[in-house]
């Protein structure tokens, strides 16, 4: 009888919530010109959990550089201003995507129906985690091959010794999703053989969906969260060469609330990343200020958990830290980068992999795309030694496997090389002068 009345209890407040939003659509706003280099977009609307990360992921899926955000959402209102460029650092001009913008933040219904979300209705979906190894990929690649699968679309992402992949894909010969429930369970069994490895302590997870919806990207965020990629043993070594993220967390007593603040090197979709990871957390940013207009990001959060309470307790706090720099490195591509174009074709992936492989290379991300018929891949690899990937390798993996298909599009990283050095500065300015913050015994005052 409890539960029931529980149910019943979200059910309605459910609806309350959607009858809320019916009566205050949001309000979308975009100014082109009271920024000289920036368009500014402002969305207004009644509040809910995860609001702010359906706004950022649209945003986000549409390739714009956010410079500068302000976040408010205070009560039953919630209020965002974002700073947005393109690729190239110019302001958004097209109509065609600013009508798109106010169609989708406009609309009264979950923004997340946006480009970076899959339908997999025709296609059959593949989860996996486990530990990353060298030639993991081809592996995964070439079990699919000989179960007659074609692959779509494919994203790998490797972190701390973990790996986690979403693959989609399709029957060979009929060019439609894997229902076969006895085909599937074979699939599963097997990418769970290769996933197992050698790390019998970390147990490895195979999930094949043959319907849904996904995005990706946020997927994977939860994958390797679920995973805990973010744990860090003695011998993970695999990130000790780059700068690491600086990631603090105090506690506001006079506002019964926590301040998250972030100082890293800036990247396109950071603050997706971070944004996905405290969501994913049960953690609402009700105040948030982001500066990402030099080489360096600055991020700074007023948060609470979803039960209303700041963190907690030092093993709290220590968590999210290391949660949040994890969901920062896991995007940062490590190593050379290398893209295929070329006509698609059953097994292109197994093969290409296979090469890697062969040649002492090892994926440590990649994303597989497939557009009217052509195979668009991206891999950044490195030599599975872990020394600089050799121009002579990757010149003899280009002539096998066309020059014109396969394409050197950077240099490999110089990990040793810090990001330009700026003080450290809180965003909020006078809002937290002279007030005082407590990190668990440490009290600090800022003035």
């Amino acid at each position: 009888m409890e539960t029931t009345n529980r149910t019943y209890s979200r059910n309605m407040e459910d609806e309350y919530q959607k009858f809320i939003r019916r009566m205050n659509p949001p309000r979308v706003v975009i100014d082109n010109e009271s920024c000289k280099n920036a368009t500014i977009i402002q969305v207004d609307s009644a509040n809910k959990h995860g609001i702010l990360l359906e706004v950022v992921q649209v945003l986000t899926d549409l390739n714009f550089i956010v410079t500068k955000a302000y976040i408010s959402s205070d009560g039953g209102w919630f209020m965002d201003v974002f700073n947005v460029t393109d690729q190239e650092g110019n302001k958004i001009r097209d109509q065609g995507i600013l009508d798109y913008i106010q169609k989708v933040l406009g609309s009264d219904t979950s923004f997340t129906n946006s480009i970076g979300v899959t339908s997999s209705t025709d296609r059959t979906v593949i989860e996996l985690t486990g530990s990353d190894r060298p030639g993991l990929l081809s592996e995964v690649c070439a079990v699919l091959t000989h179960l007659k699968c074609n692959v779509l679309n494919a994203e790998v992402w490797t972190h701390n010794t973990r790996a986690a992949f979403i693959v989609q894909v399709t029957d060979n010969e009929s060019g439609s999703a894997v229902s076969d429930p006895e085909r599937l369970t074979t699939i599963k069994q097997m990418l769970s053989y290769i996933l197992e490895g050698s790390n019998k302590a970390r147990e490895a997870k195979t999930s094949v969906v043959s319907h849904g919806v996904v995005h990706t990207e946020r997927r994977l965020h939860q994958m390797m969260l679920a995973d805990r990629d973010y744990e860090r043993g003695s011998g993970d070594g695999g990130d000790g060469d780059t700068r690491r993220p600086e990631v603090n967390v105090v506690n506001w007593y006079d506002k019964d609330c926590s301040v998250v603040s972030i100082r890293c090197k800036d990247r396109p979709k950071l603050l997706f990343d971070t944004i996905c990871t405290l969501t994913d957390m049960e953690y609402i940013v009700f105040h948030g200020h982001v500066d990402a207009e030099g080489p360096e990001a600055y991020q700074e959060y007023c948060i609470r958990h979803v039960d209303g309470s700041p963190v907690k307790s030092e093993a709290e706090r220590e968590r999210m830290i290391q949660c949040i720099e994890a969901a920062i490195e896991r995007r940062v591509s490590e190593g050379l980068k290398l893209e295929l174009c070329t006509t698609d074709r059953v097994g292109l992936l197994s093969d290409v992999t296979r090469i890697f492989r062969e040649n002492s290379l090892t994926v440590t991300r990649a994303e597989v795309a497939t557009r009217g018929g052509k195979a668009i891949n991206t891999f950044y690899v490195r030599d599975a030694s872990g020394y600089s990937v050799d121009s002579k390798i990757i010149e003899s993996i280009r002539k096998e496997i066309g020059q014109t298909m396969l394409k050197v599009k950077n240099n490999p990283q110089d990990l040793n090389t810090s990001p330009q050095e700026s003080p450290t500065r809180f965003l909020f300015g006078g809002l937290f002068k002279s007030k005082s913050f407590v990190n668990f015994g440490l009290v600090r005052s800022y003035s």
